[in-house]
């Protein structure tokens, strides 16, 4: 035999044998494989919006990034306290107050978002267009008779500047010795700046015909918001006009003109409303008036309440929001956050994550929260759920925030366990034998689907059960309670760790007779 036959038949020796072994190495390798997985997303802002929110603690949304709504920290308006005898601070839509103890008689202005606090401010048009206030029983302009400390403290952006511009507004006369004394104060523009006008308000002062006169130093700036307050201290007779925090003027109404002397107290004539705004062009907002009654020494009341010190757009201790806890598959794997977010100079987002697999038993600090760094890879947080929180803090001075336009959580589940490969249906007397190889992934149990139409796995008459009947880990059941003469049509799918992977190839079997 020549060199060349022996080659060609070495050849399909060789051939024949591969094809044996291609079948088992392919089979050696599908069980070797690793288990495979499968990376997802959750995305949260941006355009699928802030629907996910569970928690928020002192922030709102604003514009992000692409026109988005991105969240960040809101803008402090006041709350109403024990101390607080009226509060104006326009979030309703409306003039309205909150502490519900002044009515508004009539209002002109407009309500706009721009605001210096809160997402509201009222906008005044000149002449004619402020408000009149109404204060019930026992409130500082409501009542006739002996008032104590006060604070009249607001937010102020003009849009112009000039002489006569007025605030605030307030008449009302009081009897002394069976005759009328006239009563007013004011706040009136005067050289840019701000002047208040308080006459014959305190009893026994009659120093320049009883009027007191407390004036600003500080031009203001048209369209500009700048805080002022008015305090004044029954216990020392102080009266004292800041704006942004910064002494303006400070009066004593006491008989020596210092702290020490005589205090000529605070005395209120009949109840008259106030006008606020009725001569003035520009916003104004969180118009606030508190009170103590005199029953504990003014430093607590000026330390808990006056905002003579306080200056800051937002909280400076920041805000924070917190997800649902977001259903994912069992066991799955966080591998990163992405946050777009943007951060002014001296602001800061920090990121946090906790996951488990039953949030049912879940507080504010279990399972504990894990701060993470946007981008970041993450390691050991696995769970069913994965929940997301953001802490966002302003800059130092209160003036600026951080923002989140959308945040994206990438992570990791295995894939759905395969079904079987092969399955035979064997028709019989009344039933159907079902056999099948087990599939390639460990899978813990297997369902079984049927009904009597193709790809319509309905069926409710088989003694097993309804579809889909439960197998546990066998390969092989026998459907029995079927209709001889019927076709019926089966699939398989396989579960693991509770989860249910794709449905077989399906099989049909028509139940028959059987001749002996």
């Amino acid at each position: 035999m020549s060199c060349s036959c022996l080659r060609i038949e070495l050849s399909v020796c060789i051939l024949k044998i591969a094809k044996k072994l291609i079948p088992f190495f392919a089979l050696v390798c599908l069980l070797v494989l690793p288990v495979f997985s499968v990376e997802k997303t959750i995305e949260l802002g941006g355009k699928t919006g802030w629907s996910q929110l569970s928690v928020v603690q002192g922030v709102t949304t604003g514009e992000g990034r692409f026109g988005y709504d991105a969240i960040q920290l809101e803008s402090t308006s006041r709350k109403v306290t024990a101390y607080t005898d009226l509060l104006l601070s326009f979030e309703k839509g409306q003039v309205y107050d909150d502490s519900g103890r002044y009515d508004v008689t009539s209002s002109s202005c407009r309500i706009v978002p721009d605001a210096a606090r809160g997402k509201a401010a009222a906008l005044f048009l000149g002449s004619g267009n402020g408000f009149l206030i109404s204060g019930e029983q026992g409130t500082i302009f409501g009542t006739e008779g002996w008032s104590g400390s006060f604070v009249i403290e607001f937010w102020l952006c003009p849009a112009i500047v000039e002489n006569g511009e007025t605030l605030l507004s307030w008449r009302s006369s009081r009897n002394v010795a069976d005759y009328p004394l006239y009563q007013m104060m004011s706040a009136v523009f005067t050289g840019s700046h701000l002047e208040w006008n308080l006459t014959n308000i305190f009893s026994g002062y009659t120093d320049n015909n009883g009027e007191v006169v407390i004036s600003g130093i500080k031009n203001l700036i048209p369209g500009q918001w700048s805080h002022h307050s008015l305090v004044y201290s029954q216990d020392t007779g102080m009266i004292e006009y800041r704006v942004d925090g910064v002494l303006e003027d400070l009066k004593y109404i006491t008989s020596n003109k210092r702290e020490g002397g005589y205090i000529y107290p605070l005395f209120i004539g009949c109840p008259s409303a106030v006008e606020i705004c009725p001569n003035y062009t520009g916003k104004l907002d969180d118009f606030r008036i508190l009170r103590s009654d005199g029953t504990e020494k003014d430093a607590n009341f000026f330390i808990a309440n006056s905002l003579v010190k306080d200056g800051g757009k937002y909280d400076i201790d920041g805000g924070r929001f917190e997800t649902h806890p977001l259903m994912v598959q069992e066991g799955s794997s966080l591998k990163r956050i992405r946050a777009e977010f943007s951060e002014p100079p001296e602001t800061a987002v920090q990121l946090f994550v906790r996951s488990g697999e039953n949030f049912y038993e879940w507080t504010e600090t279990y399972p504990e929260w894990i701060p993470v760094c946007s981008g970041q890879e993450i390691a050991n947080i696995s769970g069913k759920y994965f929940q997301v929180a953001a802490q966002l803090y302003p800059d130092g001075r209160g003036s600026k925030t951080p923002s989140i336009t959308s945040i994206a959580i990438d992570y990791e589940e295995e894939e759905p366990p395969l079904p079987p490969f092969r399955i035979t249906a064997t028709p019989k007397d009344g039933s159907v034998e079902l056999k099948w190889s087990h599939s390639i992934d460990e899978v813990t149990s297997y369902y079984v689907y049927y009904g009597e139409r193709p790809g319509e796995y309905l069926g409710r008459v088989a003694l097993e059960g309804d579809s889909p009947i439960w197998i546990g880990d066998n390969n092989s059941i026998n459907i029995s309670g079927l209709k001889n003469g019927r076709i019926y049509y089966f699939a398989i799918a396989s579960e693991k760790n509770g989860r249910l992977g794709v449905l077989s190839s399906e099989v049909y079997a028509r139940p028959m007779i059987m001749s002996n």
